[in-house]
């Protein structure tokens, strides 16, 4: 308290308000997580919300929540470059660190701009957490990836697709509630939009 006094004396009025920096300095100016603005329901699988934006105001930032209600595929889109059209080299970064809770197993695939559709994608486990929220590291090393043979098998490298990123997605097949909290990809920030 002394101190905040002590900078208003010394820089006027109304400076101590805007002294103290915010936790979303970093964010965009419309909703996003980790400046990831588009957290998308692909209408594949039964969800809720079927279609459209998953972000929601918590708190004093947001989170991308999604259900997963059915024993079927569920798809949720995150898009790296925040529209469909970008792509991002994420060669030479390490992974990323995802905050999140959820109440199954599930995956994500990392989609290439040229190999976009289908379910052949490489990918990697994201565990359920029990429904609590965990902040976890999920690695680019290629030993990380692997495929599922009801998915199919990409004809493309890990490598060359972490050359043209454009998306995260997640796939579950199990009733699951999912929140996602933070998505921070080492070495890349996303452009906004």
């Amino acid at each position: 308290m002394i101190a905040s006094v002590l900078l208003a004396s010394l820089i006027g009025p109304g400076a101590v308000a805007n002294a103290a920096p915010s936790r979303h300095v970093c964010e965009c100016a419309t909703p996003s997580i980790d400046r990831l603005q588009q957290w998308l329901a692909s209408g594949e699988g039964t969800t809720v919300p079927a279609t459209g934006s998953l972000l929601v105001r918590e708190g004093g930032g947001y989170a991308a929540k999604v259900t997963f209600l059915k024993a079927e595929w569920h798809v949720a889109v995150v898009w790296l470059g925040n529209k469909f059209e970008a792509q991002a080299d994420l060669s030479k970064s390490s992974g990323f660190w995802m905050t999140y809770s959820a109440t199954d197993d599930l995956y994500v695939q990392l989609r290439p701009a040229s190999h976009w559709s289908g379910g052949d994608k490489w990918l990697t486990k994201v565990p359920s957490t029990g429904g609590k929220m965990v902040k976890k590291f999920f690695s680019f090393a290629p030993d990380a990836w692997t495929t599922l043979p009801e998915l199919g098998k990409p004809d493309y490298s890990f490598a060359s697709a972490l050359t043209e990123a454009r998306g995260l997605v997640f796939v579950g097949k199990t009733p699951n509630k999912i929140d996602f909290r933070g998505l921070a990809i080492d070495r890349y920030q996303p452009p906004c939009l």
